[in-house]
């Protein structure tokens, strides 16, 4: 394993930034608790150079406001900063430490459009490098100090090789005619924003098999929700580690009188029992005193489609397959079905139509337009051939139903 350097000073961070500052190109990745806690948080920020590893500790330092000297590396136009799958880590830094973003490389977007059947970072050091990355501290408790050395070996491991392979990728993709794809990728994490942390009151319909409860169990089910995030916060804790989802919905479905009922269901246990029984039974008793009403809509939402939209949306989804397979690539990708979804409503007569329609990328525009409004034409006119068709031979048929045609009917 390279060796690193563990950064716990604000002196050392300094140090760093000086560092950086004098790179042409950085790579980044970070560790957050979002596995152990509520509120969650950045834990370490790794960053590699061509010549250096630092592991930088935010909490040493005193929390992740303290990382705010390296505000003018990752806002730099000059430096180019790499990620593995950018959003997560842009996510945490931005609400953490308020930084904004120039300049990025994202190694699994990229591989993504090229079409790599396996994009994990693990998948592409193995690829390029013939190395096992360490995977054993995926989920590990990174706001537990001291770190292990083998947390350290895993979190430098995960910068170590990605100033290469970045090398590695922009050949391939400037040889594939899609760096320029992958750039207006890049410019959109920077540009993003990203919501704030909030609580969703309408979590437990999202929770799998909520909509399959009857009314009174889904009141059931919300207000076991409100109580199981009220104990999480409490803890400080993820919900799913104070009762699972399964636990949720069983809960509701079965209704339960008694608390001795509720020791019964998987997933509750005599410690748990202790500390929240009798908050369970509250919420069980308050969700059994008023059904559900009916559901609201979720935002993100499908609109039906009426058949023409769903014509559209299966001709473009046979374009999707053979078009992805001709480029090596996933059709999700290529075109996620949200994008085809646009398409297919907005109908478009030319590909300037697609102009405004925020779902589809610059590239994909540029690239595809023309492409997808023949689709859509090919399609319209097929329907309106089959529709003149139709009446062509309704009235043929009506002619011949009619016999003989009335005398004041005869040419003179």
């Amino acid at each position: 394993m390279a060796d690193f350097e563990i950064i716990e000073t604000k002196a050392g961070l300094d140090v760093v930034v000086e560092d950086l500052l004098s790179a042409k190109i950085v790579a980044i990745d970070t560790e957050a608790d979002s596995f152990y806690h509520y509120f969650d948080k950045t834990c370490l920020v790794q960053i590699a150079t061509r010549r250096n590893i630092y592991l930088i500790d935010p909490l040493a330092l005193g929390g992740p406001a303290e990382l705010a000297p390296l505000g003018p590396v990752f806002a730099s136009p000059e430096i180019t900063k790499i990620f593995h799958a950018a959003e997560y880590d842009l996510f945490v830094l931005t609400r953490d430490c308020r930084f904004s973003f120039a300049n990025l490389f994202d190694t699994m977007v990229s591989a993504q459009l090229l079409g790599y059947p396996s994009v994990g970072l693990a998948g592409l050091a193995e690829r390029h490098f013939g190395v096992n990355l360490p995977k054993d501290e995926q989920r590990s408790d990174w706001s537990r100090r001291p770190l292990t050395q083998r947390q350290l070996n895993y979190a430098a491991a995960d910068v170590v090789y990605l100033i290469e392979l970045t090398e590695k990728l922009t050949r391939e993709l400037r040889q594939a005619k899609r760096l320029r794809w992958a750039r207006e990728e890049f410019e959109s994490l920077c540009t993003r924003s990203w919501p704030e942390r909030e609580f969703d009151e309408f979590g437990y319909l999202r929770i799998k098999g909520a909509k399959r409860l009857d009314p009174k169990g889904l009141s059931i089910l919300r207000e076991l929700y409100f109580v199981r995030d009220a104990r999480a916060r409490e803890l400080d804790r993820p919900p799913f580690k104070v009762l699972g989802n399964r636990t949720l919905l069983d809960i509701a479905d079965r209704k339960p009188t008694k608390l001795s009922e509720v020791a019964e269901i998987k997933g509750i246990t005599d410690l748990l029992i202790r500390r929240m029984g009798r908050d369970i039974m509250t919420a069980i008793r308050k969700g059994r005193k008023q059904d559900h009403g009916p559901l609201p809509k979720l935002g993100g939402g499908r609109r039906r489609m009426d058949r023409q939209v769903e014509r559209r949306m299966a001709a473009l989804k046979t374009w999707r397959t053979g078009r992805a397979e001709d480029l090596r690539m996933d059709p999700g990708v290529l075109a996620p079905n949200s994008v085809l979804e646009a398409i297919a409503w907005r109908a478009p007569a030319t590909a300037a139509d697609l102009d405004d329609l925020p779902e589809l990328k610059g590239w994909f525009r540029r690239e595809f337009g023309s492409e997808v409004t023949r689709v859509t034409l090919e399609d319209l006119t097929g329907q309106e051939t089959t529709k003149k068709q139709r009446h062509g031979q309704r009235a043929r048929s009506g002619r011949r139903r009619s016999g003989p045609r009335r005398a004041d009917e005869t040419e003179s």
